[in-house]
């Protein structure tokens, strides 16, 4: 009996302390995106802002990870797998104009090999596990959910362009962003969401539809103000 009410105890202490663990790094969350808009609207704060940008996306993945719970050898291959066909996808565009289109990496987002970013592949990686993650347990079917993950990381990505161009993450020939980039960014996307639904790791986290949408808001806001 001692054992049972111990047990109850400390189960009824963890929850609320999970919870508000959750709730602190969601407030973290709000306030970076918040600061990070304010630091890129104002010019005189923009270039220090530019430079922090690698760290802000490195640090929204880490939070993000913090409360993923799958990691087995299947998550680990999903993390090689969507960065390495993520970032090869890069180079591959960058070089070839296929599949995206022609452009070029500005300095911004870090050091770069084959003269692409290596947070690009972070980049992917990220954008698939949130996307991914919002359907992985309403919809059975691999190919449509990965069809769906595909389609919100394109209207996510609607919104980042015009705002990367403004602000050198890169650039495009001609100064015009192409239909083929984001015929393009589906396919890629399609591809590494497809592993995500085949690979079997623990896809639950509590953090992600938040960051989607802090994401997405920053960028929108960002669309308007710049």
């Amino acid at each position: 009996m001692h054992a049972f009410m111990e047990k109850t105890t400390l189960n009824n202490t963890s929850i609320p302390f999970f919870f508000n663990k959750v709730n602190i790094f969601k407030i973290v969350i709000t306030i970076f995106h918040l600061v990070g808009i304010l630091g890129m609207t104002v010019p005189a704060l923009r270039p220090y802002f530019q430079v922090l940008t690698p760290f802000h996306l490195l640090l929204c993945t880490g939070l993000l990870f913090v409360f993923h719970k799958g990691w087995n050898t299947a998550f680990y291959l999903f993390v090689i797998l969507s960065f390495g066909i993520g970032y090869g996808s890069e180079v591959l565009g960058v070089h070839t104009g296929f599949p995206f289109g022609n452009y070029r990496y500005g300095p911004v987002l870090g050091f770069q090999l084959f003269e692409v970013p290596l947070l690009i592949g972070v980049n992917w990686l990220l954008l698939v596990y949130l996307s991914g993650e919002i359907f992985h347990k309403k919809i059975k079917n691999d190919f449509i959910a990965a069809s769906l993950g595909a389609l919100v990381m394109v209207l996510l990505d609607v919104l980042i362009e015009p705002v990367a161009v403004k602000l050198d993450f890169w650039s495009w020939e001609n100064d015009l962003i192409p239909l083929s980039n984001f015929i393009g960014w589906f396919g890629i996307a399609f591809i590494i969401q497809l592993i995500y639904r085949k690979l079997s790791f623990d896809k639950s986290n509590v953090l992600s539809l938040y960051l989607l949408i802090n994401l997405a808001i920053f960028f929108l806001l960002l669309n308007l103000l710049l």
